[in-house]
């Protein structure tokens, strides 16, 4: 596997948290670091896995009711660092940049929250920011970065860690970011939806 990546540390962003505990505990068994926020992270932790905490990493808590959680330029660069460009390297060493190999993310349930007959005001709450933020980035730099962009995408990198260890192809790369970029665009497509119906 020449084109082979290593996954070394995750950092995992999710709403819901069925099918998560098999994934954790598989990459947990290959050495893989996690690094979250808020519940995402104490679940992880009551599992009895040690997690790093987001705010730890950006000297910065969660701000604005939670709104701002994840985008700050050390989780963005530890995930759009291209690993083979120095300038990116040495910009990454400067201001110790953590490289990020794996996102796991699931977004905030916007369509179940409409669908529920929610308030504006809550339903608004549901568009979620970091996670497709995240999302994006990792799909953007599919050639350093493993992108999980919902649950329905465990199993799929659960068989990878099962037949190969937690390393994976270019080609897996490249397939997780275009399931990745087939769900933002549908969430975006929802939120327009909704938008464009008030």
């Amino acid at each position: 596997m020449a084109e082979g990546k290593k996954i070394k540390t995750a950092l995992v962003s999710v709403y819901h948290k069925d099918g998560l505990e098999e994934l954790l505990a598989k990459l947990s068994a290959e050495g893989v670091a996690f690094l979250s926020t808020g519940g995402t992270q104490a679940f992880i932790e009551q599992l009895g896995y040690d997690c790093q905490k987001v705010e730890d990493v950006t000297s910065y808590p969660s701000i604005l009711g939670g709104r701002v959680k994840t985008l700050h330029p050390k989780v963005f660069g530890g995930i759009l660092a291209r690993r083979d460009n120095e300038g990116d390297r040495g910009q990454m060493a400067q201001y110790e940049i953590p490289e990020i190999d794996l996102v796991v993310v699931d977004l905030y349930p916007f369509e179940q929250t409409v669908a529920d007959g929610a308030s504006e005001e809550d339903i608004i709450e549901k568009i979620d920011i970091g996670g497709i933020s995240l999302i994006r980035a990792g799909a953007k730099n599919f050639k350093d970065v493993v992108i999980v962009p919902s649950k329905a995408e465990y199993p799929l990198l659960l068989n990878i860690l099962n037949s190969q260890g937690a390393c994976t192809t270019l080609e897996q790369r490249r397939m997780f970011a275009c399931r990745a970029f087939g769900v933002s665009s549908h969430y975006d497509t929802a939120i327009h939806e909704w938008f464009s119906k008030k």
